[in-house]
């Protein structure tokens, strides 16, 4: 069985790096965008939003990203199910990230290290 996602997208919102007991985790959204033709021949544009999750290592190096950069993802699709104030199951399907590429150039001035 296959559990693989790859998409290219422009991040949402600066990443937020917070401690998850012994390890780092960061979360980002990211939009993908398409383009198609409706029935009457008009352009439409369709943005999907993801909801992307980066562990250890990788969550320091994505925390360093910023709003509207361009990035390429590959990771897992997990679901995770808690219950809200009032007992209510809640449900929320997550891009668990393996590997984040920025995809622009970058201004030598910002780092010397590889992204």
């Amino acid at each position: 069985m296959i559990n693989k996602v790859t998409l290219i997208g422009h991040l949402g919102r600066d990443p937020e790096l917070r401690q998850a007991g012994d390890s780092q985790v960061a979360n980002f959204t990211m939009a993908t965008n398409e383009s198609y033709k409706d029935k009457s021949g008009e352009w439409q544009n369709k943005s999907e939003w993801h909801s992307i999750v980066a562990w250890r290592d990788l969550a320091d190096r994505v925390s360093k990203l910023k709003k509207g950069q361009l990035v390429y993802v590959e990771g897992k699709l997990a679901t995770r199910k808690w219950q809200d104030k009032n007992g209510v199951d809640k449900y929320t399907t997550e891009i668990i990230a393996r590997t984040v590429r920025l995809l622009e150039k970058r201004d030598i001035a910002e780092t010397e290290e590889p992204f």
